[in-house]
This record gives C-alpha cells, structure tokens and sequence, in this order.
C-alpha cells in the first residue's frame, strides 16, 4: 500500500498541516485504519480507495478517532491522486464521505479548491471557566455542529495563547476554535487558532472544517463572501474561503515530503 506524507494548506515543505494519505485498492477494516492513523501519530491520515472514474471512497482518523470531516487530509489527497497521476488533473475529484459528497478542483499554480458544507456557530453564553481555561477573556463564543468558536480581542491574543489544553477538552464534542480579525494592513482578513485535545490533538496546524465555521463568521462581520484566514499555529498556514450560500469554497495548495510503502 502506497503511503504519504503532504503538508497541506502551504506552498512550501514543513508548514502548514502534515497529512498522511494510504491508497486503497478497496475499502479497508476501521479498527485497522485507526491503528494505521496512531502509527501515523499526525492530525489526521486519510484512507482513500477509487470507486469509479475519478470518484473515491474516502474517511478519517485521528491517532485515536474516525472524524466525519477534515479539510487539510482531502486536500492532501487530492494532491496526491493529481501528482501521482492516479486521476486527471482537468476533471473534479468527487469524494464519498461521512459528511456526504465532497468535491476537489485543480487550479493554476497547483492550487486546489474544496467544496464543503458551511457550519455556521449560533451565539452562546461564554461558558463558565473557559476564560480561566483559554488564558483570555471571550469577546463572543457560538456553537457550531462539533465546535466551540471563540473571538478574542485582536490577532496578537490569538497568537499568544498559552491555553490549558486538559481544561480545553471540556467545552467541545471537536475543538475548540479561537479567532480574531487581522491586524491593519495585513494580507489576511482574519486570524484562528484550533485546540482539539478531545480528538486527540492539542492542536491542530491548520484545520479546513474549521473555516466552515469561520467562514459564515466573519463574512457576516466583515460583509464580504470571499476572504483569507491565517492559521497563527507554530507551522502556520493559509487558507482561501468563498461562503456559497450552505457551502463554502477552501482553497490552498500543498506539499509531498514523504512517499513510501506500508509492509504487509
């Protein structure tokens, strides 16, 4: 079985978020693939097997749970299917998931855009404790479907969160989302951070299905529909979101680093 290592939502080997993809020639046992996933020991390593032209049954895991939605891991295998020549470039990728149908473009400059559902978070009161758990005081918190999403102040408390991840686990099924627009004159219009120890990721580099929370956010506070979110995680990174209604369009590129084979 063909294995790899693409860090994805960058331009450039080691940054943005490291993805493992295993190429399947058909469906494999979950139990197997989440201790594949542990092996991994990356945020999440997806298991991807063809199942007509150019459509792929594609899941999930953690090191130590199956998830029903992961940007950076189908952007990961797109790349891959496209460089591997596994699929053709010009035509969509269409994807069987948890989260139904999703769909993977190639763009110029090797570009890929995905079409996943919105996730729009409804405004809660802030939690008790989750200030003393964060390190900083909430300007507002929403619930979306799986995740707690929190505004800090500006983008300079987002980036100097030290958070007490054990506490964190507490306030979401998911992660726990934190954000802020971006500072004056900067080339993003909004900053995050994701802390998903409950998944069992302290946090995770740079998270797609968590910009299809941010995404219907911050177009209602900012009054525009296609934007650009920094992820201000050690590796850091940068995604590209247009709202279509109930959809939302990510897009970034990324990067193999490493190629090689699972022993039987």
């Amino acid at each position: 079985m063909r294995t790899f290592i693409v860090d994805a939502f960058t331009d450039r080997p080691f940054a943005g978020n490291p993805a493992g993809v295993c190429l399947l020639d058909r469906p494999a046992d979950a139990a197997w693939m989440q201790r594949v996933a542990a092996e991994f020991n990356l945020s999440e390593t997806a298991f991807v097997h063809r199942t007509a032209e150019n459509t792929y049954g594609l899941r999930w895991f953690t090191p130590t749970v199956e998830v029903d939605l992961c940007g950076h891991a189908t952007l990961a295998t797109a790349h891959v299917l496209h460089t591997t020549g596994s699929a053709t470039p010009a035509a969509p990728l269409h994807f069987t998931t948890l989260s139904g149908v999703l769909t993977a473009r190639q763009h110029d400059q090797g570009a890929i855009s995905l079409d996943f559902p919105t996730d729009a978070p409804t405004a809660i009161p802030v939690p008790p404790l989750l200030a003393t758990a964060l390190g900083a005081e909430p300007q507002w918190t929403g619930r979306a479907r799986h995740d707690l999403l929190v505004e800090l102040p500006d983008a300079a408390t987002v980036r100097d969160l030290t958070p007490d991840i054990a506490a964190l686990a507490g306030f979401s099924g998911r992660a726990v989302i934190v954000t802020a627009s971006a500072p004056n004159g900067a080339d993003h219009d909004f900053v995050s951070r994701v802390f998903a120890p409950a998944a069992g990721i302290p946090e995770d580099p740079v998270t797609g299905a968590a910009h299809c929370v941010l995404a219907p956010h911050w177009a209602e506070r900012l009054g525009r529909t296609a934007l650009n979110g920094r992820q201000l995680s050690p590796r850091g990174g940068r995604v590209g979101v247009e709202l279509r209604d109930d959809r939302v369009t990510l897009l970034g590129h990324a990067v193999t680093v490493f190629t090689g084979e699972l022993t039987p």
